[in-house]
C-alpha cells in the first residue's frame, strides 16, 4: 500500500480554524487527521503542499516512524509548531489507515487497553456574561449534562499582575462555580501563562479554598525556572505543556520536577505515537498525562486512542459539546461523553469519518483570538 496524495479541508470557526487532512492510498483506504491553528492556517497548508511532494506521496502509510522522521528532519531545518502540526495531521491519518486495514482500533495497536473509559472535563462552557450569577448557572448546566470535571479561567485579561479588585472578582467567579458544581466535581484552574511567579503564587493561595484540581500554565511557558519557583511555593498540582511542540523539549521539564501533569497537544506535537512516547517518559517521572484538546472530534478521537492505552492518562479536555454545536455534522462518529466519561471505542482506526461536503459549508475564517485585549471574553465567549 502506498500514499497517493493528501487533501486538506479547513473548517472555520470564529476563534480558530480546524484543519483536516485526508491521506489517500492506492488501495482505496483513506485516513483522517486534524490540528487546530490560531492565526497560522495558511502557513500550515503551505507546508503540507510542500511535504506532500517531498515526503508524503509514495510513502508506505504503515511505516509511520519513517515518515515522521523524514517530515521532521528531511528538510534540514528545526521543526517548530507548523511542521509538527503538519506531521500530526498526516501521522494521525496513517494510524487511521492502519487500524482500518487491520480491522482494529488504534488503541489496540499502541499496546492494547489500559482502561475501558477516559474521564472528560468540560471547556468552552462559559458562553455567558462574566458574572458570578451567570457562571453559577452555566456551571450547573455542565454538571446536569453528566460532567464531573470542568475548567475555568476567572482572571479576565490580566497579565503579569492582577490588582486587588480584579483578584477579588476572580475569586467570586470560582466561588460561584464551586458552589454550583459541588465538592465532588474536579475544577481545573487555567492561567494561560500570563502571570509573574509572585502573582501566580498569590492567586493560587487565594483560590486554594475552592480546591482546584490543578494550576495550569501559571507563568509564561518559556521559563522553566519560573515554573519551578511557583511549583515549590504552592500546594496545588501544576500542569503545563500545551505550547511545547517537540517531545524532546519536555526533558528539562521532567528533570526540573516543575510539573505534576503534562498537557501535550496531539495536534501540535507530531501526533499519536509521539504523544504515547511522551506518556511513557512521563510515567518514569511519576507524572500524569492530560492532553490539551481544543480541536474538533478527530483530535478528540486521536487523543482518546492514547488515553485508552496509557496507564498514567488522567483526563481529556473536551470542547466539542460546548463550542462546536454548529459544526458537529462535519465529523461522523464523533466521541460522546456519557456520565462524565468517554467509553472505549471498538471501531477500526480512529472510528470517525470526515464529511467533506459538510466541511465545505464552513470555510476558513480570519479567526480572532486575543487573550490580552480588553473585553476579550465578551468577543470570544467560546474560548
Amino acid at each position: 500500500m502506498r500514499i497517493t496524495r493528501i487533501s486538506t479541508h479547513v473548517v472555520g470557526t470564529p476563534w480558530r480554524n480546524l484543519t483536516y487532512v485526508q491521506v489517500h492510498t492506492d488501495e482505496g483506504l483513506t485516513g483522517v487527521g486534524e490540528t487546530r491553528m490560531l492565526g497560522h492556517t495558511d502557513a500550515l497548508t503551505g507546508y503540507l503542499r510542500e511535504a506532500e511532494v517531498n515526503h508524503i506521496a509514495g510513502s508506505d502509510p504503515f511505516a509511520i516512524e519513517d515518515l515522521v522522521r523524514r517530515m521532521k528532519y528531511g528538510d534540514f531545518g528545526r521543526a517548530g509548531e507548523i511542521v509538527m502540526s503538519g506531521i500530526a495531521c498526516v501521522e494521525t491519518a496513517c494510524w487511521d489507515i492502519k487500524g482500518k486495514a487491520l480491522g482494529v482500533p488504534v488503541w489496540q495497536l499502541l499496546g492494547g487497553a489500559a482502561t475501558d473509559r477516559v474521564k472528560a472535563y468540560a471547556n468552552g462552557w462559559y458562553t455567558t456574561e462574566r458574572t458570578p450569577e451567570a457562571y453559577h448557572e452555566a456551571a450547573r448546566r455542565v454538571v446536569d449534562r453528566g460532567y464531573r470535571a470542568l475548567k475555568i479561567d476567572p482572571f479576565g485579561a490580566g497579565r503579569f499582575e492582577l490588582d486587588h479588585a480584579e483578584s477579588r472578582y476572580a475569586v467570586s467567579l470560582i466561588e460561584a462555580v464551586r458552589d454550583a458544581v459541588g465538592d465532588e466535581t474536579e475544577l481545573m484552574l487555567e492561567m494561560h501563562g500570563r502571570f509573574s511567579p509572585a502573582t501566580a503564587v498569590r492567586l493560587a493561595r487565594e483560590m486554594a479554598p475552592y480546591r482546584p484540581a490543578w494550576l495550569e500554565e501559571p507563568v509564561p511557558p518559556e521559563n522553566l525556572k519560573a515554573l519551578a519557583k511557583v511549583a515549590r511555593k504552592v500546594d496545588l498540582p501544576v500542569a503545563t505543556g500545551e505550547r511545547i511542540h517537540d517531545r524532546v523539549e519536555f526533558r528539562e521539564l521532567f528533570e526540573s520536577q516543575a510539573a505534576d501533569i503534562v498537557q501535550p497537544d496531539v495536534g501540535h506535537i507530531g501526533g499519536i505515537l509521539e504523544t504515547r512516547k511522551l506518556a511513557a517518559t512521563a510515567e518514569t517521572h511519576y507524572v500524569l498525562l492530560a492532553p490539551h484538546n481544543v480541536g474538533g472530534p478527530v483530535l478528540t478521537s486521536a487523543s482518546l486512542q492514547v488515553g485508552f492505552s496509557t496507564p498514567n492518562f488522567k483526563i481529556l479536555e473536551h470542547f466539542n459539546d460546548f463550542a462546536d454545536a454548529e459544526i458537529k455534522k462535519v465529523v461522523k462518529g464523533a466521541p460522546e461523553v456519557v456520565d462524565g466519561y468517554f467509553a472505549r471505542s471498538q471501531a477500526p482506526g480512529l472510528g470517525v469519518e470526515l464529511d467533506t461536503d459538510a466541511a465545505a459549508e464552513f470555510p476558513q475564517q480570519r479567526a480572532h483570538f486575543d487573550l490580552w485585549a480588553d473585553g476579550w471574553e465578551k468577543r470570544n465567549p467560546d474560548a
